[in-house]
């Protein structure tokens, strides 16, 4: 079995693992599909990037599974002209996603180097609506905001209510929440008045959202 075909093969396979647990939302599908995933991990891990496993990646971090990606951006349920906040950029495939499905996404990570190496690939493909920044995000970007939508790959360690002011009236948030060493939960936090309303999705475990940025890599 050649590349092409063993990619095309661990797609389908994602296609029927989402649709089992009732993700089927086409633009969400279209855009995962038109996101070459494999110009987005490195040489070793080209075999897994259709698995349900976190890989890992440059700056000892780690890229998460397609499942919880896709599990997660279905969740945000993002539309045309949503202005979104990613909270960490990883290798960008999550904020290139996006790209094809709002109007401006601003992706923030605390490593340099993986902010370059995201800006190259956005160029590539000719995603010209975000806009990647080195910084530290653990209090959100509210000179930049309002936010229709966020979505933070790291856990908080408790519901984060600051990010309340950052969100437009009826604004989602996904984030994890509970300890950094066990497991968290993945919730849907949907902006009413100056509270959230919570919808748990399901467990996960992530690293815990850093404050600062690195000041080497």
């Amino acid at each position: 079995m050649n590349a092409a075909q063993a990619d095309k093969e661990g797609f389908v396979a994602f296609l029927m693992r989402m649709r089992a647990i009732g993700i089927d939302e086409k633009r969400l599908i279209a855009a995962i599909e038109a996101t070459p995933r494999a110009d987005f991990v490195s040489g070793p891990w080209q075999e897994a990037i259709w698995q349900d496993r976190m890989l890992p990646i440059a700056c000892g971090e780690a890229m998460e599974g397609i499942d919880l990606q896709a599990r997660a951006l279905a969740a945000l349920d993002i539309h045309e002209g949503h202005r979104v906040l990613e909270i960490g950029t990883g290798t960008g495939f999550t904020a290139a996603v996006i790209a094809k499905l709002a109007g401006r996404v601003l992706t923030i990570d605390r490593y340099k180097r993986l902010c370059a190496e995201a800006q190259q690939r956005f160029e590539a493909l000719g995603l010209h609506n975000v806009i990647v920044r080195q910084g530290d995000a653990s209090q959100g970007a509210a000179a930049d905001g309002p936010f229709d939508r966020i979505i933070c790959w790291a856990a908080f360690a408790s519901l984060p209510r600051g990010f309340v002011d950052q969100l437009a009236t009826g604004g989602v948030m996904i984030a994890a929440m509970g300890e950094g060493d066990g497991v968290q939960t993945l919730a849907k936090l949907t902006k009413l008045g100056s509270r959230f309303e919570r919808e748990d999705i399901c467990s996960v475990r992530l690293q815990p959202l850093l404050e600062g940025k690195a000041a080497v890599l």
